[in-house]
């Protein structure tokens, strides 16, 4: 299954992969890690800024005031990303979403807590957006439905209404939303339609389409058409860096 877009995302696909592997500087692998980590994050309460992200991305090291459970959350994130270009182009499974938990929340302040479930499905009751979301006693059979619904290939709309259905599932106890922008991620390279970041800058109109999907899904499905423009602007001049070879 192919997404009509003007830039080919079969070829980001490649380039992130390439340039993991070259260990490029510089490039769209490299900036992507960059700008996700500190999106995603920053979303979800990170105070990090995105120079601090970028250089504790390229140094592993941090500058000037930074809350520690930002900064392992951040590197945590930079692996996760690595682990999801791994998995790329196989079915996602349930024990995949719950080694991408356990891989942005080690190490955190949460993981220390007898309650809270490393790479597991949270025990107490949360909420997003004002919502209940699905009981913890429910959670494994909701997850296990929402799997057996998209088995194949996905198309666009097919990836938002997973991306919907899964945060107001909100498996976790803290990390759904990063956890799933990382799974939207990896589901448009698996089914070559071009790939998005969730801004941080623009979180309100992300929260407002995840907030009346069931009355209005174009909202969500604009937002995140939106957000494939920004990126695809961003990043499209990256990818003859991957084509380029030395003389």
């Amino acid at each position: 299954m192919t997404d009509e877009y003007a830039v080919d995302a079969e070829r980001f696909r490649e380039a992130l992969v390439e340039q993991r592997a070259m260990r490029l500087k510089g490039g769209l692998y490299h900036l992507t890690q960059v700008v996700m980590a500190y999106n995603s994050n920053r979303i979800e309460g990170s105070q990090l800024s995105a120079e601090q992200t970028r250089y504790l991305y390229e140094t592993r090291t941090v500058s000037g005031d930074a809350r520690v459970d930002d900064v392992v959350e951040t590197v945590n994130h930079f692996r996760l990303f690595d682990a999801m270009l791994d998995a790329v182009g196989t079915p996602l499974t349930v024990a995949r979403l719950r080694q991408y938990h356990a891989i942005l929340k080690n190490g955190t302040s949460d993981s220390d807590k007898e309650w809270f479930v490393v790479g597991g499905w949270k025990r107490r009751p949360n909420v997003v957006g004002g919502h209940d979301t699905t009981p913890p006693a429910l959670v494994g059979a909701a997850v296990d439905e929402l799997m057996a619904a998209y088995p194949g290939p996905m198309g666009f709309e097919d990836i938002t209404d997973f991306h919907h259905r899964f945060e107001s599932i909100h498996p976790f106890q803290d990390g759904n939303g990063r956890v799933g922008r990382i799974i939207m991620f990896e589901q448009c390279l698996t089914n070559k339609i071009m790939p998005f970041i969730v801004l941080d800058d623009e979180k309100l109109f992300y929260y407002r389409g995840l907030a009346e999907y069931q009355s209005e899904p174009g909202y969500l499905r604009d937002t995140f058409r939106h957000f494939q423009d920004r990126y695809a602007a961003a990043f499209a001049k990256f990818l003859d860096v991957s084509g380029e070879s030395d003389e």
